[in-house]
Order: C-alpha cells, then sequence, then structure tokens
C-alpha cells in the first residue's frame, strides 16, 4: 500500500509537467503557420488614414464640423471627453501591425485648440507643395483615317468624292 502512495504524486507531477508543454506547442502553430509559402496574410489596413496634408490643412479655430470634412469621422469619440477626437491608423500584415500612427484633437467651445499624436502642422517653410491640378492640352480631332469599308469602296469606285 505504501509503495503505491509514492507512485501517486510521481504520477500527478509528470502529469502536470506534461500539460505544460502544451503551451508551447500550441505557440508553434501559428508561427509554423506564418512560416509556410502557400498561406496568403492579407496587408490590413485599420482606422482613419490621416496624411500629413490633411493635418497641415487644420488651423486653430476650426469647428468640428470642418474637422471632420477634413479628417473624416474619428475613430474614438469618448462620452466622457467630448472635447477630445482619436484618430489612430494601423497596417500590418496578419495580425502583427508594423505601422501605427495615431493624432488626436482637442477642441474648447466647439473649436479647434491643439493637435497632438503622430503627425502635427508643419510650418509654411518645410511644407512640401501639395498636388496641383495638370492641364492636358489635347491637339483638335482631324479628320480620321478612312476605314478599310470606305477604303475599299474608294478603290471599286463607289465611294463619296
Amino acid at each position: 500500500m505504501r509503495k503505491l502512495l509514492i507512485f501517486i504524486p510521481i504520477f500527478a507531477s509528470l502529469g502536470l509537467a506534461g500539460c505544460s508543454s502544451f503551451s508551447e506547442v500550441s505557440d508553434a502553430i501559428p508561427n509554423a503557420l506564418d512560416r509556410a509559402p502557400l498561406i496568403y496574410r492579407p496587408t490590413i489596413q485599420q482606422g482613419n488614414v490621416v496624411s500629413q496634408e490633411q493635418v497641415n490643412e487644420l488651423k486653430p479655430g476650426m469647428s468640428k464640423r470642418q474637422v471632420r470634412f477634413l479628417l473624416g469621422t474619428p475613430m474614438l469619440a469618448d462620452v466622457f471627453h467630448a472635447n477630445r477626437w482619436d484618430y489612430t491608423y494601423t497596417e500590418g500584415v496578419g495580425s502583427s501591425p508594423s505601422d501605427m500612427r495615431r493624432v488626436t484633437v482637442f477642441f474648447e467651445d466647439d473649436r479647434l485648440v491643439r493637435i497632438t499624436g503622430d503627425l502635427s502642422p508643419q510650418p509654411e517653410d518645410e511644407r512640401t507643395e501639395s498636388k496641383k491640378e495638370v492641364v492636358v492640352s489635347v491637339p483638335d480631332w482631324d479628320e480620321p483615317n478612312k476605314t478599310l469599308w470606305r477604303r475599299f469602296l474608294d478603290s471599286i469606285g463607289l465611294g463619296d468624292d
């Protein structure tokens, strides 16, 4: 009977040690799938894409409506902080984001007061020129070349002269 009592703790400790190794196996499976050549991992974009040009357009004193027109609907408009809008953007392959950006705008009396985050308005001398409208001049349309059918009719003498 005493010999049997000695084996119970040994088997229990081996069983618990075996269960702890399952977490390592479960971590290895997704890593193996990431390295598999035939599995497609799309680039995922989430949030508001806010460019430097858009942030440069923001001016202190703008209304909430004007800011919403420039930047879009905020990703987070907190009920408890109604004067703060957060614009976040993440991009990455699969579930691991590689690019994360954040812009926060603050209001007082429904007017823009300050901008914080990864993008901030640049001074006028550091700004790059925004894309200007490209005007292409197209030459007037000349009489088109005669079609194959029209040339055939001209060659047999039935065409318009």
